[in-house]
């Protein structure tokens, strides 16, 4: 018999897959032993959002708990998010490491973080292995940790999908701080989340691809211009060996 973790994950994907067929039922339902909410609209909200998950979507989720569950055989040393993104690639998945960075902007600092995207077009989705806990306050009240409870650890998902979460719990998060006579702090605000997962520029580094595809496979990053490269000069017999190797270790700086 597995354990009660895996028992969890398999209830995921089977009401996960459930709700595709059926779309009145949610995703998740809740537990009698959660305190109620002072806002309930929020809470039914979140579980339509989470609930309107497509067929792939189920799919996607379905291998990658499948691939959690075994990982117990690996090396616990190697990155969970290369592991993964190499498992998905060796399934035929059009799957990236994504690396979104932003600098600071009016009531933003600058951060980075890292995700893994699945293309399947016109389709993006989103996968975050440690999706519930970018959403952690420190005392939180009632309603908005059972708002949290209710996200999944393991988010797949559009970005359509995931602007919706962001912004519900974006302001359930500023109540609950509200209510608690505390300030939202700026990497809680809406502008914050949403940089981590929908950079405006995000651009595939397709530089040495088949390298890549081998190891982690190929990156995607935010905000980033490959450099310009200057052909090298050609050494046509003239000046001194010295020279014609300076010349040939040129070193264009931006």
């Amino acid at each position: 018999m597995g354990s009660l973790e895996d028992e969890i994950l398999v209830q995921m994907v089977h009401d996960f897959m459930e709700y595709s067929e059926s779309p009145a039922r949610p995703l998740f339902s809740s537990s009698s032993n959660c305190p109620p909410l002072n806002n309930q609209t929020q809470y039914f909200t979140l579980l339509d959002i989470l609930g309107r998950g497509t067929q792939y979507e189920a799919e996607v989720l379905k291998s990658i708990l499948n691939y959690m569950r075994n990982k117990r055989n690996t090396e616990k040393t190697i990155d969970m998010k290369k592991w993964l993104l190499l498992k998905l690639k060796m399934d035929g998945y059009n799957a990236s490491l994504c690396q979104t960075s932003w600098v600071t902007s009016l009531g933003c600092p600058a951060g980075d973080y890292e995700y893994i995207e699945i293309i399947r077009e016109p389709m993006r989705l989103v996968v975050d292995i440690d999706f519930q806990s970018q959403f952690e306050l420190a005392r939180p009240t009632a309603s908005y940790k059972q708002l949290t409870d209710t996200l999944p650890t393991i988010y797949v998902g559009t970005e359509a999908k995931l602007i919706k979460i962001i912004s519900l719990l974006c302001s359930a998060a500023k109540q609950s701080l509200k209510d608690r006579g505390l300030h939202l702090p700026p990497w809680r605000t809406t502008t914050y989340m949403q940089s981590k997962w929908l950079a405006s520029s995000l651009k595939k580094d397709l530089n040495n691809a088949d390298n890549e595809v081998k190891s982690i496979g190929v990156h995607c990053f935010s905000n980033w211009v490959p450099p310009i490269v200057k052909p090298k000069r050609r050494n046509l017999g003239n000046g001194s060996g010295l020279s014609s190797q300076f010349s040939n270790m040129r070193i264009n700086c931006c």
